[in-house]
């Protein structure tokens, strides 16, 4: 029993050593003590004529919070500095204990500023700490234009009747606002156009901020008699001496097509009333793919019915062909004359049809009947003809 319990103790003070670590490692110590007056560029260049801000932070490291007073030295004529916070305008500043203020430092620089280096000095003063923030601002003329055009999906694949949709990323690397014209090399007879990214409006340029991007989406449609293949878009955006270019993939997939006609290219039959007719039809496949699932209809006149014999095909290679057994019956009352009958093919996604006419002829037992009817009626007439005529 003494030993389970020197053990058990044991584990305790392992586990107390061990939150202990854990403890210290969640709470190193900070020996970082003041109020410090910050920025992350002491030093930038801005254009004349612009307005342009620096960003400040007063930090407070484990002191007792202290009012500051806040200035700016060094401004030339015609120049204006106003230190922000909170978006207005400040004269002092107050950063709690392990807490920090953001500032902003906003310059407004005169169109005809000389070009060089001006020394700002930033101060922050309170009964026990004064602060000073040296920060060089050089002007300088404007850079070039710099632009950056980047594809989300460089690289699409559809059939003929796809619209392929490439979504760009414009970014003006420049330091000012620029319009960016755009443009697109697509093949001959394809449509390409440039859209809102989330809208159907046809845009020829965009505005863009210094710094910032916007998306874009450029709509590509082939020709509907394109051949399968692969094909190169470039995309272009313009702006000033800025000229670049990406290179977009277009890939289009061999599409089937199916003709459907009577053998030797026939849209004629003959059939006769009440009796199931046999009209052979070509299936042809002169697309640049395999169709496949085809399945065959058709569209009679009132009371004729249209079956096939198969009912449908599995496939039919490029430039093959299968024939098929329409069976066609003209209800056995059909007068004679000709009757238009449509025949369709359905595939995947696509259908092709022919009109056939139809020449249909009465049956001969009711051409007998007929003739006996007409008999009928004439022994009738002639025996009434000789009976009233004897009065």
């Amino acid at each position: 029993m003494r030993y389970r319990v020197v053990a058990v103790f044991s584990v305790v003070l392992s586990v107390l050593a061990l939150c202990g670590f854990a403890g210290a490692q969640e709470s190193p110590k900070n020996d970082v003590k003041g109020l410090f007056l910050l920025t992350d560029f002491p030093a930038v260049s801005v254009r004349p004529g612009t307005t342009s801000t620096v960003s400040l932070r007063l930090q407070n490291y484990n002191m007792s919070p202290e009012r500051l007073a806040l200035s700016v030295a060094g401004v030339p004529t015609g120049w204006t500095a106003t230190l922000v916070g909170g978006g207005q305008p400040i004269a002092a500043a107050m950063p709690g204990t392990n807490a920090s203020v953001t500032l902003e430092l906003r310059l407004d620089v005169p169109k005809d500023a000389p070009v060089g280096t001006t020394n700002f000095t930033v101060s922050a003063k309170g009964s026990a700490t004064s602060l000073d923030l040296p920060i060089a601002v050089t002007l300088a003329k404007d850079l070039p234009a710099k632009l950056t055009l980047t594809p989300q999906l460089p690289e699409l694949r559809g059939n003929p009747k796809s619209s392929f949709e490439y979504q760009l990323s414009i970014k003006n690397d420049s330091g000012k606002k620029l319009t960016v014209a755009l443009g697109a090399d697509a093949p001959q007879n394809f449509d390409a156009t440039f859209t809102e990214q989330y809208g159907s409006q046809e845009l020829s340029a965009v505005p863009i901020d210094a710094g910032q991007s916007k998306d874009v989406k450029l709509k590509v449609r082939p020709p509907s008699t394109v051949a399968a293949g692969k094909y190169k878009v470039t995309a272009r955006v313009v702006a000033e001496d800025a000229n670049v270019t990406t290179e977009l993939g277009l890939e289009v997939n061999g599409q089937p097509k199916i003709d459907l006609a009577g053998r030797e290219g026939v849209l004629s039959a003959k059939a006769t009333a009440g009796k199931e007719t046999a009209i052979a039809i070509v299936l042809t496949n002169t697309g640049d793919a395999v169709a496949e699932d085809i399945t065959l209809s058709g569209t009679t006149p009132s009371g004729w019915k249209v079956t096939f014999d198969p009912k449908s095909v599995d496939k039919i290679a490029p430039n093959d062909t299968k024939e098929v057994q329409a069976m066609i019956t003209p209800p056995e009352k059909a007068i004679a004359g000709d009757y238009v009958t449509t025949l369709r093919a359905n595939w995947r996604g696509d259908s092709a049809q022919a009109s056939f006419r139809v020449g249909v002829a009465t049956s001969t037992i009711w051409g007998i009947y007929g003739v006996g009817l007409i008999g009928i009626a004439l022994l009738v007439l002639v025996g009434a003809v000789a009976r009233f005529g004897r009065r």
